[in-house]
Parts: C-alpha cells; structure tokens; sequence
C-alpha cells in the first residue's frame, strides 16, 4: 500500500487474465493453468541452478558482509521458456551464536517491505539490531527486489527529474480548473508507462508470488518462510492461496485488506478516511506538548498552525522546492510513524519562528533519490493497476473522493491523484484473487496489527485472519505504527519470536498494550525495518 499513496482503476470491457488455479495435484483434479505449469517449469529450473552468491553491486549501497546474486523468472509465466528477468537478492547467513542449543538453524527467512515497488534488499542489515539477533541468529535473512524495483526488470513511466517536480500545489477541495489539470496529468502518466515499458502487463500480485514460488525453490528451501509488510502481506497471501503446501511459516505485518472487492478502488478510500483518525492522533499528541511546540493547546489549533504554514508556502515556498504538496508528503509520514511526530513538529514550530531550515530539511526532495522513487511509483502504478477492475470514469472518483474529503481532507485528494492514471490504463485488468485457505490446507501463519494503522486500516488484518484458516491475529492496541514487528514493543516482538523460532501461536487473537508515545525532546526511530516506500 501507499507509502506515499496507493491506486485502482478498470476497462469498459473486462479482460479476465491469469485465472487462479489450484495447484497440480491438488484435491479439486483441476488441471493447472499455463502459469500454474509454467511456476512448476520456472522452479524446477532455479532449483536446479541455485544462486550464485557474490559481493554486491555498488548501487545496493549494502556493506561486504551482505552477499548478493540474482534469480531468473519468466516475464510471462505462461511462456516459461520466453524471456526471462532478473531479479536482485541479498543474503547474511544465520550467526548460529543463540541459536545452537535453543531452537538452531531453521533457513531462509525471505522478507519483502510493501509498495509495491519497495526493495528488500537492505533487509539482512536488520540481523544487527538487539531486537532481531535471535532471530538473525536462527535464520539466513533474505532480502530482494521485486520484478520492476531497483536493478529487476526496472519500470520506468517518466522522466525522474518530472516526476520530482516541486514546488507544488496539494488543494484538500480541489476546483475544477485543478482536476482538469491533474486528469490530464493522469492520462500522460498512464500513457508514458504504456509506451515506455514491453510487457507491463505482466506486473502484477499474482506474478509476484509466483516470482517468490521460483526464490523458494532457487534458495533450496522445500518451504518456505516468509514475512511480508504492508503490501507484502497481500501478494504473500496471494502466495498462501496458490501454494499453500509449500508454506513452512509466514508472518504478515500489518495487512492488507485482501478481499476482491476492496482491491484497490476501495482499499483506498478507506485508507484516506483512516489517515484522517492518524492525522487527529499526531495533532492530538503536539497539543499536549505544547510547551516543547506552541502550535496551539487543541487539535484544532494545532490544524491552524498547519494550514497557516501551508498558505504561506503556497505563496513563498521555502527554499524555492518545499510548497503545499510537499508540505503534505512529509507530513503524511507521521501518520505512517509515531516516531516522525517530534522532528516534524519541531520543523512546523521553527519555520513559524521565522526558521524555514528544519522544513527545508525534511520535505524538500531530494535530487539523488529521483530516479529511486519514480521507478517506485512506476512499479506501485503498474501493479495495482494491473491487480484489477478500477472505474474508468472520473465522475465516479470525483463523486466519491469529494464526499471522503468532507470529513478526511487531510489525505483524500492526494491519494486519489496518484491512483488516477489507473483509470486510463491501457494494459488488461486481471480478476482478484480470492484469498482464502481450507481448514488444514495451510500451516499456522501470524498476523500482526496496530489499530489505529492509517496505510493498511486494521479491517484488513481482521479480514485476513478470517480468510487464512489457523492464522492467528495480534493486536497493537490504541496505537498506529505501521509495521510493528521488532519495534518498540516488546509483547509484539515476544509473539513474533516466539512463532519464528518456535512455531508457537498465541491462539486465534491476542492483544498487546500500546509502545511508549514518542518525547517532545526526541527525534531518535525506533529499531523497525527501515521504511517502506
């Protein structure tokens, strides 16, 4: 899901691509679709042929104790002898130090970070953190970049230097000279995507599981054990339904909600209206700090100062880069991290004090992370477009995003604008995949969640767990974080560990008391997975 917004869209005529079918020898006696086969065909081959681990390249930025290879996948899985890409993985091997005598080597833990379009090849560095030595201890920590991310195939829908542009404008009640504007923005965008990547198409949910099927066999695991956040919880349970006898265990770190009529149009929505309730929470929290900010005693005082900022840089924006727009961008990532709340409220105080430095500091964009974050949004636009049925009329997105910004203006429109090229998306739109396992069908998983989560709603996670028969669902009470495992708390970590190194599940549902709030004083990040996206 969006880490800087999430999309849907659909054609007038429906094309049905890629139809899920049970696995080959499955209890159904369905044959097995040509991309079902051409999985088989795909992982008999990398399991056959390995990775070849090496340093890694420069570009990874990853230090010599990471080690790195590539794996090949079929472009299209109903043509597994037709073109083949690349994809990028990265490797530490398990330390073995606390492990030995307590639970041992238990292989490839595989993790992927959301999107989509979010790499994991950093992952591995996580093994040095005190809230995963355990963990990195038992497991190889694997990390990769999905089909289109980083050096994978990479997609590409315009120029970066574009794609960055700022200052710009972020109206919570656009006009209609402003959404003239951004659908015709829209249409170049979905245009030039079309134009600039063969085979974009196949860019999508259901090839990425079946890309993580062919990393399972590739790394010699006969199961596999998986942790996904955010978006990686929905391809993952993607993954659960086509293979879920290949499944050893698999965490799914604050899900999304993966029922086919939600996927995407609707999952959207829904996420605006709840980075509303994250937005009231941050402001909340600096009201009670007043004394540390002086942006206002209430919340609604604390939402003057902002929109005060906000019209002046509309006017001026400082530095000449930072406007509205990115204004809300930086903002938006204290609703996905409690522990962005200081530092941005300490900017917001500082340029109202005369001081722009702070904000320059921390919305403008940055020139050398460009092409990273257009190839992101390139990947994120393709896939969720791609994924299924969005409309294709901006009546019915005009229509339902000004009823939503009535009472969630905070992110509705921003949201919408970077999902609109879905609906002049020329590729076919697939069905969904209806995510659900049999009793029995699927080996324990965990499922964990903070309720107040803005990115992926808590509904899904609730969803998720009535979809994965035997999941189990823990619950972050009254707090927001998105992606909570090996952060900050440490009944959430408990349960964590205690699944991945020990296959123990609390039951069907458990709750967890809030971590710590973050201090006024202190601008330090929890130990979390670095960001998604």
């Amino acid at each position: 899901m969006r880490a800087a917004a999430a999309r849907y869209g659909t054609a007038g005529s429906l094309v049905l691509t890629a139809l899920v079918a049970t696995p080959a020898g499955s209890a159904s006696g369905s044959p097995p679709s040509p991309e079902m086969s051409g999985t088989t065909v795909a992982a008999q081959r990398a399991e056959a042929a390995g990775i070849r681990w090496g340093a890694c390249a420069k570009t990874e930025g990853l230090p010599p104790s990471v080690r790195c290879g590539t794996v090949s996948v079929p472009l299209d899985y109903a043509r597994p002898d037709g073109k083949q890409i690349k994809l990028t993985v990265s490797r530490t091997k398990a330390t073995g130090k606390a492990a030995k005598k307590a639970v041992g080597r238990q292989g490839a833990l595989v993790y992927n970070p959301g999107g989509p379009g979010a790499s994991g090849t950093y992952f591995p560095l996580v093994g040095a953190l005190p809230e995963w030595k355990r963990i990195a201890a038992a497991y190889d920590l694997v990390g990769y970049a999905p089909r289109g991310v980083g050096r994978s195939a990479p997609l590409s829908c315009q120029d970066p230097k574009r794609f960055g542009k700022a200052p710009s404008q972020a109206p919570t009640h656009p006009d209609a000279a402003y959404k003239r504007e951004r659908i015709a923005r829209a249409k170049a965008y979905a245009r030039g995507c079309a134009e600039r990547n063969r085979g974009l198409r196949h860019y999508t949910s259901l090839n990425n599981a079946r890309d993580l099927e062919v990393l399972r066999a590739a790394l010699g695991e006969q199961r596999l054990t998986f942790m996904g956040a955010s978006y990686g919880t929905y391809f993952g349970a993607v993954y659960a339904t086509l293979f879920p006898s290949h499944v050893r265990r698999m965490v799914f770190d604050s899900a999304v909600n993966p029922d086919p009529a939600q996927v995407w149009y609707g999952n959207n929505l829904d996420q605006s209206l709840a980075f509303e309730r994250r937005w009231a929470d941050f402001r909340t929290w600096v009201a009670k700090h007043d004394k540390a900010y002086h942006l206002g005693r209430t919340p609604d005082a604390v939402q003057r100062s902002y929109e005060k900022v906000s019209a002046e840089l509309a006017r001026e924006p400082a530095g000449g880069k930072v406007g509205p727009g990115q204004l809300q961008g930086a903002f938006l990532q204290a609703g996905y991290y409690d522990d962005y709340w200081p530092m941005r409220a300490s900017a917001l105080s500082a340029y109202l004090k005369g001081d722009p430095k702070p904000l320059i500091e921390q919305a403008a964009p940055e020139p050398k992370a460009a092409a990273e974050n257009e190839n992101g949004n390139a990947v994120y636009t393709a896939v969720e477009c791609n994924d299924a049925p969005w409309p294709t009329d901006f009546e019915t997105w005009d229509r339902d995003n000004s009823r939503l910004a009535r009472v969630a203006p905070f992110e509705t429109w921003d949201n919408a604008w970077m999902n609109l090229p879905c609906a002049y998306w020329p590729a076919p739109r697939q069905r969904p995949v209806d995510v659900r396992t049999a009793p029995g069908a699927l080996p324990p998983t965990l499922i964990l969640a903070a309720e107040r989560d803005a990115a992926t709603p808590y509904q899904g996670a609730v969803e998720l767990n009535r979809r994965l028969s035997g999941s189990a669902l823990v619950t972050e009470e009254n707090a927001g974080t998105h992606g909570i495992a090996g952060g900050p708390n440490k009944c959430v970590n408990g349960h964590f560990e205690a699944y991945l190194l020990e296959g123990r599940l609390p039951g069907r549902h458990a709750s967890c008391a809030p971590h710590k709030e973050p201090e006024p004083s202190s601008g330090a990040r929890s130990a979390k997975l670095p960001r998604e996206r």
